[in-house]
């Protein structure tokens, strides 16, 4: 019986392998168009396989990836010591949910903590997931710790913010696209020119509870607040005994040419949240990381994950970051990542209007007169190059930080060669 079950396996996976093979890519791009939900406008390149800097389409023609997935693949695409973890573990045990321990989540917890200088790690999956939890704990320790009057708890953000896509979340976005249609929204939020302390100091009422914010805007388009900008921003929540939250889960582990992109102002928020690059894109895994004061208003029951914290998220995400250690991928991204800035900034082309960037985490805008950042990321397709343009004017490049010098110069021959076609 066994057997023949096999066999029947066999077929079908060759019948499917031979029906994929047979498949032109307009035929692929139809049936995605077909049954998906057109929620995405990707560039029309399908992808197979990936390793390194490096992801070949169904043809076999390859591109230099300069997205990482959002920063999810920091560690380069299929690294081979995660997928082993990812192997091991995965013959082993996968989930057991918390309402048992396992032998990964007490490991994770300690190599995360003594890495970050944290206290208490809260794991959940996404980005997202990570957000809405720090929103919940911080209200819970403003009415019960800082006791503000319940139902009162406000929240400060900035203008310009991505956290995600959840309706609280967007709730408090000002992008029209992620808002329009889509209320009635969560109340308790403020919103502050990004980059502007006073503005942040202005906005605090003795019912503010936390200050979350991005220490680089991604999404924005790289936008780099002014220097000092997050050391006001700890002064000014230390004064007003107010939680400050960064929000480094595309920053984070070593995005920005430090560990994490606070860093670089010499400061250690009250609460950090740090997601995609913690599996080095194998899996969902995602960190609330704070103080003991904050995280330990939560008691059991009052939130949780049904695949939070699951050894096989914590087997990865321990291999993740040992590897961000190991092969020295921070200094990378910040040895590599000035070479890359400086490389974009000699490109002269009078429809640039700024280059701007810290480590791998690089936007170049253009003047609207360009005709937006969209076709030359369709150009540099073409050349062997995947980058991705947001807010209309602008290209991001995050290639994965295991990117050399000489691979740096050859997707710098190609943008010039496309900005200045």
């Amino acid at each position: 019986m066994y057997e023949n079950v096999t066999g029947m396996v066999k077929q079908n996976v060759h019948k499917r392998r031979g029906r994929e093979l047979s498949m032109s890519i307009k035929d692929i791009i139809n049936l995605e168009e077909t049954y998906g939900a057109h929620n995405y406008k990707p560039l029309d390149v399908i992808l197979s396989r990936g390793k390194g800097i490096w992801v070949w389409d169904v043809d076999g023609k390859r591109y230099l990836d300069c997205l990482s997935a959002y920063s999810a693949v920091n560690q380069g695409h299929c690294h081979p010591k995660i997928l082993q973890a990812l192997i091991e573990q995965a013959h082993k045990m996968t989930l057991t949910s918390r309402a048992f321990r396992n032998d990964q989540l007490g490991p994770f917890y300690e190599e995360l903590c003594k890495l970050t200088r944290s206290h208490k790690v809260l794991p959940m999956n996404s980005g997202a997931e990570a957000v809405e939890s720090v929103i919940k704990t911080v209200r819970k320790w403003g009415y019960q710790v800082k006791g503000i009057p319940a139902g009162q708890a406000e929240i400060i953000v900035c203008d310009n913010n991505f956290h995600g896509r959840t309706i609280t979340i967007v709730g408090f976005s000002t992008d029209p696209m992620a808002r329009d249609n889509f209320g009635p929204f969560t109340p308790g939020f403020k919103i502050v020119p990004f980059g502007d302390a006073q503005a942040l100091e202005r906005a605090i009422t003795p019912n503010t509870v936390g200050f979350l914010v991005e220490p680089i805007q991604g999404e924005a388009g790289v936008i780099i607040p002014p220097e000092g900008y997050l050391a006001a921003a700890k002064q000014i929540c230390q004064k007003h005994n107010v939680v400050l939250i960064l929000d480094e889960i595309q920053t984070g582990l070593g995005r920005t040419g430090k560990m994490l992109a606070e860093e670089h102002d010499g400061i250690e928020a009250d609460i950090t949240l740090i997601g995609k690059a913690l599996s080095g894109g194998f899996y969902p895994v995602s960190a609330v990381l704070s103080n003991t004061e904050v995280l330990g208003t939560l008691k059991p029951g009052e939130h949780g994950s049904t695949f939070g914290g699951n050894p096989l998220a914590c087997a990865v995400a321990r291999a993740a970051l040992k590897v961000l250690q190991e092969e020295s991928l921070v200094e990378n991204a910040a040895e590599t990542g000035r070479y890359f800035l400086n490389g974009l900034k000699q490109i002269k082309n009078p429809l640039i209007r700024q280059v701007r960037g810290k480590g791998l985490m690089i936007g170049v805008e253009f003047y609207p007169d360009a005709g937006g950042a969209r076709q030359y990321c369709y150009k540099l397709m073409q050349e062997g190059l995947l980058c991705k343009d947001t807010h209309e004017d602008t290209i991001r490049f995050a290639p994965p930080l295991v990117i050399t010098r000489e691979d740096v110069d050859w997707a710098l021959e190609r943008i010039e060669k496309v900005i200045n076609a």
